[in-house]
């Protein structure tokens, strides 16, 4: 055991769990305790290894992550008093190792590290992206159901922001995702829960230009758009280079998406290298962000892959041996929430304008091996 006994992550547990109704003495002495085995113990941490070295057995432990509990509304209050002002919200699937074929969900799905498709579960984690920390904190992950019935793989993702669109608005109107989530039931389910989807575009995207000039005098309908995108000659009348430097030009402006179905802000990164142009289309269902922001609230979107890794390499996001799904879905919110535990000790007492350092030529700080007593 590695964690002291008074470690710094006791009293941030217990102001939060105070701020949340419905915690009994149980409940509140269980979570102060997990939480520190989840960033005490090294090696994988499982229901033996909580059983050896906690206060209760093996089986106590099986029994209380079967209890439910509201991670989102906890680390919530965690980013309320950790957080900056500037937030998004990012969203991305995630690979789970699983052996057997007993737990429900197991499938076959992407991982991207291995860059296959591969045998076990998936989480979907939704995470809070802190622009001037550069960092993520994690709100909820979920599990991909290995049965969609009618529905689809898209409409699972929707559905679950769109559940949690209130929790959501009160950390940020904009979700940044990947390119896989830049389709329309994905951007209309968004807008129906009153945020915006921050992503990226196919480069070969079908885009047309709002036509700006002067209206006709005849019959029929006004001219809406005024032809194609094309990405190789594009018209600075609709789409202004806003930056021009050696081998890199940006453009921005509206213009209509065919496959969303609706006017996008659109942000083109065109760059040369090798004597030759390529493009980059990234977008934003608000018409109102500049394109600087567009970029940098996408660009802040691979914060939440740093969750994933940590808890992977740290927490034992996926040392769960567990069948259960309410079992599965304690351990890997523990998991993720101890990694905001030890964010929070780690940069405890340091002004938030020091907590954006970047180091080890642009890489982010690395999560600290273990949180002691101060």
């Amino acid at each position: 055991m590695v964690l002291k006994e008074k470690s710094s992550y006791k009293g941030l547990v217990k102001n939060i769990l105070f701020k949340m109704s419905g915690i009994n003495k149980r409940q509140h002495d269980f979570l102060v305790e997990i939480f520190g085995l989840f960033l005490g113990i090294k090696g994988r941490l499982n229901f033996l290894r909580f059983g050896r070295y906690g206060n209760r057995g093996e089986q106590g432990y099986r029994s209380r992550f079967s209890r439910d509990f509201d991670f989102l509304s906890f680390n919530g209050e965690l980013l309320a008093a950790q957080g900056g002002v500037r937030k998004i919200v990012a969203i991305d699937p995630s690979y789970v190792r699983k052996s057997g074929k007993s737990t429900p969900g197991t499938g076959y799905f992407w991982s991207g590290v291995a860059g296959a498709a591969k045998w076990g579960l998936e989480i979907t984690g939704i995470a809070a992206v802190d622009l001037d920390a550069r960092t993520a904190y994690h709100l909820e992950a979920v599990q991909t159901p290995g049965d969609l019935g009618t529905g689809t793989l898209l409409e699972h993702y929707t559905g679950l922001v769109a559940e949690r669109g209130p929790q959501l608005l009160a950390v940020s109107e904009y979700v940044a995702a990947d390119a896989y989530f830049s389709k329309r039931v994905f951007a209309d389910g968004l807008a129906e829960a009153g945020l915006h989807l921050v992503s990226r575009l196919r480069d070969d995207a079908d885009l047309l230009y709002l036509y700006n000039g002067p209206k006709g005098t005849g019959k029929g309908r006004p001219k809406k758009y005024a032809g194609k995108v094309r990405y190789d000659d594009l018209d600075g009348d609709y789409l202004a280079c806003t930056l021009r430097e050696a081998g890199r030009e940006v453009h921005h402006g509206t213009v209509r998406s065919k496959g969303l179905k609706r006017n996008i802000n659109l942000v083109v990164v065109r760059t040369l290298k090798k004597g030759k142009w390529s493009h980059k289309l990234y977008f934003s269902t608000d018409l109102a962000l500049s394109a600087a922001e567009i970029l940098e609230y996408y660009g802040a979107r691979f914060q939440i892959e740093f969750l994933f890794r940590d808890a992977k390499q740290h927490t034992g996001l996926d040392h769960c041996q567990a069948r259960g799904p309410g079992k599965l879905h304690f351990h890997w919110n523990a998991s993720l929430t101890a990694v905001n535990l030890a964010k929070a000790v780690h940069w405890a007492g340091v002004p938030k304008e020091g907590k954006g350092r970047v180091l080890n030529g642009g890489r982010q700080d690395p999560l600290p091996q273990q949180v002691t007593a101060r």
